[in-house]
């Protein structure tokens, strides 16, 4: 399936690929493009939208792109869901405070963006394996809570 959003990604959309390709859909192929040309490829390509204005996985009812994901797909993970709540601070200004975490990501994320500009697929796999990582502390912390609770 193809998947297409605005290009010079950060923190939503190279989350969002690893989301969907460890998730969803292991072969996805991912489209970056000027925004306003997002929804003329969608439909020439037959292409999800994502991460952009007006769009079901945009930033809808206060989630982030990443959080409507998981939403529509119906994944049900508690550490996919302490991820998503990172994500979400990392992405929403607004909510940078929400977990500690959320201000270094934001700042991995913002980094990775200026060293290497609107190469967004480089992004995705240099990126991928921060993911992993992050996702793997939040099952053992998660795992950790749930023993202790």
């Amino acid at each position: 399936m193809k998947w297409v959003t605005r290009k010079n990604a950060s923190v939503d959309r190279i989350a969002c690929p690893w989301l969907i390709k460890r998730f969803i859909d292991p072969e996805a192929e991912f489209l970056y493009v000027a925004a306003p040309d997002v929804p003329a490829v969608a439909e020439r390509e037959g292409a999800v939208p994502y991460d952009v204005a007006g769009v079901e996985l945009g930033h809808v009812d206060g989630r982030c792109s990443f959080e409507s994901i998981i939403v529509k797909y119906g994944l049900k993970d508690p550490a996919l869901d302490r991820l998503a709540l990172i994500v979400h601070g990392a992405d929403v200004a607004a909510d940078l405070d929400v977990t500690p975490e959320a201000a270094g990501l934001k700042a991995i994320a913002h980094g990775f963006a200026m060293v290497h500009g609107e190469a967004d697929h480089l992004k995705i796999e240099l990126e991928s394996p921060l993911y992993d990582a992050l996702y793997a502390w939040c099952q053992h912390e998660t795992a950790r809570a749930a023993k202790s609770g």
